[in-house]
């Protein structure tokens, strides 16, 4: 089972260099990295509406690295508080944002500073910084009260969690009665070897943590959460250099998830 990093995985040493890798892109998005970046990609890759992402500003969409589209699972509504569970940059995050209008919330949590930094920047500049709230914090202790937000969003951050039960339990715990888990991550057709799983440099490009399908749906209904269910597919790794690490018959892919917490 893939719940966990191997056993004598240095945990410190992946967070350091998942940290060290996306404080990178949040100094220059432009670099060298494993995995697509930006505007153009989410678009033509991810489905999301290249009109809307052009209406934001660029310092968070430059720096947009996921692997689906959890905006587009399920409709995010007026007034609800939404969670950004490690929100990088934050691009899902204002598009949150803007959904649930004045009277709702938006909050992002990441532990990498300068996402954080470019996170406040875009929400000051896209004039939603009265809505959003930018906290520092790892997503096995999120720095939020039991069963305060409607709805969770993360986008390529699972499959970086050492212990994905432990990830998954902190966001039942945030979760309202009825709130839900909009969730993009990637899943592998199989297991990976013990050597990818123990590669950092895989880890922190989003595919030596992956899940099987059949894993990433169980987690869910272990963590407490019912009506798990892949919404969609995404190949978003075609054409970067993690994707000539791994073997094909991986097929690495990207997916949008939706789960909920019973009522």
């Amino acid at each position: 089972m893939a719940a966990c990093a191997p056993t004598g995985f240095d945990v410190h040493t992946l967070r350091d260099r998942v940290r060290e890798t996306y404080d990178r892109v949040a100094l220059d998005p432009s670099g060298d990295f494993h995995f697509h970046r930006g505007a153009t990609y989410a678009a033509s890759h991810l489905g999301y509406d290249a009109d809307e992402l052009a209406t934001l500003p660029r310092v968070s969409t430059d720096r947009f690295a996921g692997v689906g589209n959890p905006i587009a699972i399920a409709p995010i509504l007026p007034g609800e508080v939404v969670l950004d569970h490690a929100c990088g940059a934050g691009m899902d995050l204002l598009l949150a944002a803007r959904r649930v209008g004045p009277e709702g919330r938006a909050i992002g949590v990441d532990m990498t500073p300068g996402m954080r930094a470019k996170a406040r920047e875009g929400a000051l500049a896209a004039g939603l910084g009265g809505r959003v709230q930018i906290l520092d914090g790892v997503y096995e202790s999120l720095p939020l009260e039991d069963e305060s937000v409607d709805v969770v969003i993360s986008n390529g951050v699972l499959n970086l969690a050492p212990d994905k039960r432990v990830v998954l339990a902190e966001i039942v715990r945030v979760l309202r009665p009825g709130g839900r888990l909009q969730l993009a991550d990637v899943i592998v057709q199989r297991e990976l070897t013990l050597v990818a799983r123990s590669n950092p440099e895989l880890w922190a490009a989003c595919i030596g943590g992956a899940l099987p399908e059949a894993e990433l749906l169980g987690f869910s209904a272990e963590a407490g959460l019912v009506d798990g269910r892949i919404t969609a597919r995404f190949d978003a790794f075609a054409g970067t250099s993690a994707e000539v690490k791994v073997s094909k018959d991986l097929r690495v892919q990207g997916v949008s998830f939706f789960a909920r917490k019973p009522a």
